[in-house]
């Protein structure tokens, strides 16, 4: 955008071009030169230069010319404004798709304008219900609203995920009724945290993954026993919340009881946890392997923020997760050959594995959110370590969008320092980094993070928006040409990943700590529960 036209200009009225009184402009031009040749040197070396530094100072100081001047395109008058616009559009345009061909279904298939169904919950349109109060998306919000009063009902005989159904429907439940103070959204929220209970009931206190909400019966998985750590581990903001707005304990007494139990067990290696635990025994499964990824990444992050959350008077939680940081950087830090970048890997039975997912991009916004609250400071220097490798998983990919697992170079080479294994390559539109970038840019003010969100904004412009309505997620990352579109849209890009790109440009502080003191029960990749991060 350019500034708008000067209102101190000369105007000139020509003639008709066969009027006799218009002056020949050559005759015109040789005066010119005659009075110049009759100036003395030292007249004319003066006010060439004085002309040199007016081109000077206009290259320095005018913005468009001085940002090309420097190497970078010229920035907007308007900037975080048409950035937040650029966000509300691509909402829309998700929101088109969904309503069009998926409205009251889970998931929108946007290629083949269809839809994909997981529990039969509407799980994309009550995912997304902050976001659009969030984006002053009125219209949208309104008609998404009757939806929940009139069709959204859980007398259902359906078996729905313990975690995901907190997450999404839960925590989607209980931020819009912060956000709005509208007690339908709060009558919701308690009518599917009742029917959630259930997976309480086992013989370890440890819960099962699965619940039938109709029939209130809850089972594990078919194959096993056991349930991930990360999903046992990271309901526990939601519950606690709907406890305290109900007045009713028994939700925080079941979830604070999990956390005892995790607390008091063995088989931990240095506040490392393994993947998994038995509801049965209430003990680690499949011990030895060690990730902050898929199945562990949110018991990381739920034990700093289940700290705030209870003002910071929890002991256990704070121990838990200060001792998991040394142990992740004992055990799980590393620095890739090229260019020395700082990442998370894995450990499988002692043996190092250079694999860090995509997933593990929450923790440079939580280290950060820890070290604000008072934790060590060397937090804050490792998160910005790990942002910048994030902000590389995005930058090294040919589309600009990061692959869902990452393979590290550890060798001293001018090489690549990420590799993508074949069956890696895909992205899901994921809300990991965005939401980092959102920390790291509140608490240090850099604006090279809102400009690698904006860069992850225009790929999945580029590469996965669908014309007909809708974005989808893509399975390679590395083919610019082909990155096959892999047609669904997570709830959680409309959820979390436009939201936390809003949070990011956004320049309305109110809206950014309203947003912050009541978007904790939302999700455990974006959780921060009423605390006021300024």
């Amino acid at each position: 955008m350019y500034p708008p036209p000067r209102k101190d200009f000369i105007a000139l009225t020509l003639s008709d071009q066969h009027s006799r009184s218009y002056n020949n402009g050559k005759h015109r031009r040789q005066s010119c030169w005659r009075k110049w040749k009759q100036l003395s040197r030292l007249q004319r070396s003066l006010i060439l230069f004085l002309l040199a530094l007016l081109l000077i100072c206009g290259l320095l100081f005018y913005p468009s010319f001085s940002e090309q001047w420097r190497g970078r395109p010229p920035a907007p008058h308007s900037l975080s404004v048409d950035r937040l616009e650029t966000v509300r559009e691509a909402f829309r345009h998700a929101w088109k798709g969904y309503k069009e061909f998926a409205w009251g279904h889970d998931e929108l298939k946007p290629v083949s304008k269809s839809y994909g169904e997981w529990f039969g919950l509407g799980l994309t349109l009550v995912d997304a219900l902050d976001t659009m109060w969030i984006l002053g998306l009125t219209e949208e919000f309104k008609e998404a609203r009757k939806w929940v009063e009139t069709e959204l009902s859980f007398s259902k005989n359906v078996d729905v995920n313990l975690f995901e159904s907190t997450i999404r429907i839960l925590g989607g439940l209980l931020s819009t009724y912060h956000l709005t103070g509208d007690e339908m959204f709060l009558e919701k929220a308690k009518d599917i945290g009742l029917r959630l209970m259930p997976a309480f009931k086992t013989p370890s206190k440890i819960p099962f993954s699965d619940v039938n909400i109709g029939k209130g019966i809850a089972h594990p998985p078919r194959w096993t026993s056991d349930s991930t750590l990360a999903e046992v581990t990271s309901v526990q903001l939601e519950f606690r919340e709907l406890s305290r707005l109900t007045q009713d304990p028994r939700y925080q007494e079941v979830v604070n009881e999990v956390m005892r139990l995790v607390h008091k067990l063995p088989g931990k290696r240095d506040g490392l946890v393994p993947m998994f635990i038995n509801t049965n025994s209430g003990q680690f499964t499949h011990k030895g392997v060690f990730t902050l990824g898929a199945r562990a990444d949110s018991y990381y992050e739920y034990l700093l923020k289940q700290w705030i959350q209870g003002g910071k008077t929890e002991p256990d939680l704070l121990e838990d997760y200060l001792v998991a940081v040394e142990g992740v950087k004992k055990h799980l830090l590393r620095t890739t050959g090229p260019s020395k970048l700082t990442f998370i890997g894995e450990l499988n039975h002692n043996r190092f594995n250079p694999k860090m997912d995509h997933l593990v991009c929450f923790l440079p916004g939580t280290l950060a959110l820890g070290a604000h609250n008072g934790l060590p400071d060397d937090h804050m220097d490792l998160a910005l370590q790990l942002m910048e490798t994030c902000h590389q998983m995005y930058v090294q990919m040919e589309t600009g969008l990061s692959p869902e697992i990452a393979q590290f170079n550890l060798q001293p080479s001018d090489g690549r320092d990420v590799h993508v294994k074949p069956a890696d390559g895909h992205n899901l539109l994921r809300p990991e980094t965005v939401e980092s970038l959102f920390y790291l840019y509140r608490f240090t003010k850099d604006a090279k993070y809102r400009d690698w969100g904006w860069d992850i904004l225009q790929s999945f412009n580029k590469y996965t928006r669908v014309p007909s309505g809708g974005y989808t997620s893509i399975s390679n990352v590395r083919d610019p040409v082909n990155p096959g579109p892999r047609d669904k849209m997570e709830s959680f890009f409309l959820g979390e990943t436009l939201k936390y790109l809003y949070l990011l440009f956004s320049d309305d502080m109110e809206n950014v700590l309203y947003s912050l003191l009541y978007l904790g029960p939302k999700c455990s990749m974006t959780a921060i529960y009423f605390y006021v991060l300024w």
